[in-house]
């Protein structure tokens, strides 16, 4: 089949590399895609990047399954306008797909399925925020309803940090529309994982755990960016906590959903804390996580393309998705003043040479210009790399982390160390 993958990032290079390897893909599209994505798969233009714009890819190319990577497409309904010309896609409906593109929603969907979750008040004006932030605070969690890019969370260590974020969400609309309602929540303390679900309706298999690092600065320190590396799977987590996160989050959570109407179909990420309660769902994606999935897919040893084939057409391949040993890394080259502000066009050094055995280079904000390549969007690179060990795959993501250079490189150095927080 023809297979055409939606988004320019490291999270799409990734699931590019995955399809190119399958007997089932003729070839590989991506819409926009990027110059990096060559040669595992061929880029075109459409005139935008609204749903209706990529279906009118998908029909001039006769792309036989399309596959999703970012959410706002997904949140913007281009699952139901597929369907409604008849065209294979993989994701989940505008309708499941608020999981993500509704922070509210998906607090109401946990409660009513009993799923262990924050304390939190709805907040639509300032003065409400005030009383939810004296009620959880002083520590909360301030965070926008709808879809941010990543800047919709605010981790409040007081009063005054707290009210301030609601004050730029709420009254200067520094997110306009995301920020029209905001989540409260109480602050809560832990280490974090990510969880990714292949789901069809009430069945669901579970991608390796993996825990991403979104901080710009080592130690977890500076702003949130959209993801500085990750790691997979993560040391401590065992099949008996997997099993409870199955039973106790990823069941009810599909029931729930199956019963109102919006059945679940395609990945459901679900960001989990371990906290001394147990686990405590975060948030919910709808669909993969970036840089997350640059991670889980080196270790998954099974062509995933029937599956998805599968799920997109209403159907279900049974049984737990197939696994290899060790371990995998990525790391994330950012350019200078991500992520405020990036810069571009800063040429880029080491990338003519192959990557060193057991590492490879997913491009993430690259372009080529005059025969060379530059940097074209704030996370540039995502260096990924297995290993028999977390260990010995971080050493080698690292090493081949430096051997790819451009000024004002960015690049956290102590990703999946013990004790590191994201």
């Amino acid at each position: 089949m023809r297979v055409l993958v939606v988004g320019s990032g490291g999270r799409e290079h990734a699931l590019i590399e995955l399809f190119s390897r399958s007997p089932f893909a003729s070839e590989v599209l991506a819409v926009p895609g990027r110059d990096g994505f060559h040669p595992a798969a061929r880029s075109v233009r459409g005139e935008g990047s609204e749903p209706a714009d990529i279906l009118a890819v998908a029909e001039r190319e006769d792309a036989a399954l399309t596959v999703v990577g970012p959410e706002a497409p997904l949140v913007a309904g281009i699952v139901d306008l597929f369907e409604s010309r008849s065209r294979s896609i993989f994701g989940p409906s505008a309708k499941a797909a608020r999981l993500e593109g509704s922070k509210v929603f998906a607090k109401e969907v946990l409660e009513s399925s009993g799923v262990p979750t924050a304390r939190c008040r709805v907040a639509r004006s300032l003065e409400e925020a005030r009383r939810a932030i004296g009620e959880l605070g002083p520590a909360v969690a301030v965070k926008a309803d709808g879809l941010a890019a990543g800047k919709g969370v605010v981790l409040a260590r007081s009063e005054a940090e707290a009210e301030e974020a609601a004050r730029l969400f709420l009254e200067e609309r520094s997110l306009g529309r995301a920020g029209e309602a905001l989540l409260i929540e109480e602050f809560l303390v832990g280490e974090e994982l990510s969880i990714l679900a292949l789901a069809r309706g009430v069945d669901f298999e579970l991608f390796p755990a993996s825990r991403d690092y979104k901080r710009i600065g080592d130690g977890g320190t500076g702003p949130n960016t959209g993801g500085m590396g990750a790691i997979s799977p993560v040391p401590g987590v065992d099949g008996a906590l997997l099993d409870r996160i199955r039973g106790a989050i990823f069941q009810p959570v599909l029931r729930t959903m199956a019963a109102s109407g919006a059945p679940y179909r395609g990945i459901l990420y679900a960001g989990v804390l371990l906290t001394h309660e147990g686990p405590k769902v975060l948030e919910f994606n709808c669909r993969f996580g970036d840089p997350e999935t640059q991670a889980v897919l080196p270790l998954v040893d099974e062509d995933l393309l029937p599956r998805f084939e599968a799920v997109a057409r209403g159907g279900w391949i049974p049984g737990p998705i197939r696994t290899a040993a060790g371990a995998a890394a990525c790391v994330v080259l950012a350019a200078p003043g991500y992520p405020e502000r990036s810069a571009a066009g800063i040429p880029i050094e080491g990338l003519e040479e192959p990557p060193l055995p057991g590492a490879s280079r997913l491009h993430a904000g690259t372009a080529r210009r005059d025969g060379r390549w530059v940097t074209a969007g704030g996370r540039v690179l995502n260096i990924v790399a297995r290993g028999e060990t977390l260990p010995e795959a971080l050493d080698l993501a690292y090493r081949e982390a430096d051997r790819v250079r451009f000024k004002g490189k960015q690049c956290r150095r102590d990703i999946g160390k013990p004790g590191v927080q994201g």
